[in-house]
Order: structure tokens, then C-alpha cells, then sequence
């Protein structure tokens, strides 16, 4: 993609793709945040929301604010590399491309009803993973449990790998580097 080619959020191109994940986060602390996974674009940042998005989490503001530093250097270091303009996730609504936003899913489905205080812990399990493994991950467990009520099966076991995992601060190596040694 050219870096002269526009992008919403976090590398959202219409012009490529409509389908994107929408990210509305509230004003109050009191209120959750909403991730929806859209398949329409409504030509302006700010999206209408539509019937057919598919509301894909609630999550505390709380939580929320706990991972989305890392989520947004995660993110734009990506972007820059690809000379694509970098987002920030604000009060409102932000998108997120779709393969990010499937990144996305991993991570906060893993922490939905985790404690607060092992948040760091699914946070350094996650960027252990390849972007690769992670979409492979929202892929079975969107398969069989992407819908906002649906916290069993392979949502619990993201839970289990990212959050009650411990791993060292040293980066990890691939899941599939390790099946080649």
C-alpha cells in the first residue's frame, strides 16, 4: 500500500477491504468498551453502526486501559514499517484493519473474565506469539465461540495459555520454531 493512500485507525482501507473491527470506547469509566467486527465501510471515520456488525466483547474501561498502550505500539510499529500512517485508539470510535482487529480478539477474549492483575502476564504471553499464530487463534475460537456470550471452549483456553501461563520478559520464540527443534 502506498503511504499516500488513506487509512482510518489502524490501517483501515476501504478501498481494499470494508471488512474492519470497530473499537467504541466511552467516555465513563463506568460504561464498557465494544469491539464489533463490521463488513460494511459508511464513508467517514466515525462509523454508523449497522445491524449486521457483529458485537464481538464488551469489556471494562478498566481492562481496557490496561492493555491499549501495548496494543497501539504493537500496532504502529507494524504501520511504520509498512510506511502506513499510525493509529491511536480514542473515546469514541477507532478501526482497526481486520487482521489486527482478529489480534485484538485474542487478547481481550483471553482477559474478559480474567483478574486484573495477571493482565501483564496475558500481555507479554500474547506479543510472544506470532501475528500468524494469533490469527490462527481467533480463527478456531471465533469458529466455535465468537459470539458475545459464548465464554467456554476455546475462549477458556485462551484464558488458560495467555493468562495463567507465566512466561520470562525474554522474548518467546514461535510456537512453530519450536516444533522444529
Amino acid at each position: 500500500m502506498s503511504a499516500k493512500e488513506l487509512t482510518y485507525g489502524f490501517g483501515v482501507n476501504p478501498i481494499q477491504s470494508t471488512n474492519h473491527f470497530y473499537v467504541l470506547i466511552p467516555k465513563l469509566n463506568t460504561e464498557t468498551v465494544q469491539v464489533f467486527e463490521r463488513f460494511n465501510w459508511t464513508e467517514a471515520e466515525e462509523q454508523k453502526m449497522e445491524k449486521s456488525d457483529i458485537l464481538r466483547i464488551e469489556i471494562s474501561k478498566h481492562k481496557w486501559n490496561k492493555i491499549s498502550a501495548d496494543l497501539t505500539t504493537e500496532f504502529n510499529s507494524r504501520l511504520k514499517k509498512d510506511k502506513i500512517k499510525m493509529g491511536k485508539f480514542s473515546v469514541g470510535g477507532t478501526a482497526v484493519e481486520k487482521l489486527f482487529g482478529k489480534e485484538l480478539m485474542v487478547l481481550l477474549w483471553s482477559i474478559e473474565d480474567c483478574d486484573p492483575s495477571v493482565i501483564p502476564t496475558a500481555i507479554r504471553n500474547w506479543k510472544g506469539l506470532m501475528p500468524e499464530e494469533r490469527w490462527w487463534l481467533y480463527t478456531m475460537t471465533n469458529a466455535s465461540t465468537g459470539h458475545i456470550k459464548d465464554k467456554k471452549g476455546w475462549r477458556i483456553a485462551l484464558r488458560y495459555a495467555l493468562c495463567e501461563n507465566p512466561i520470562e520478559e525474554n522474548p518467546q520464540s514461535s510456537i512453530f520454531d519450536m516444533l522444529d527443534e
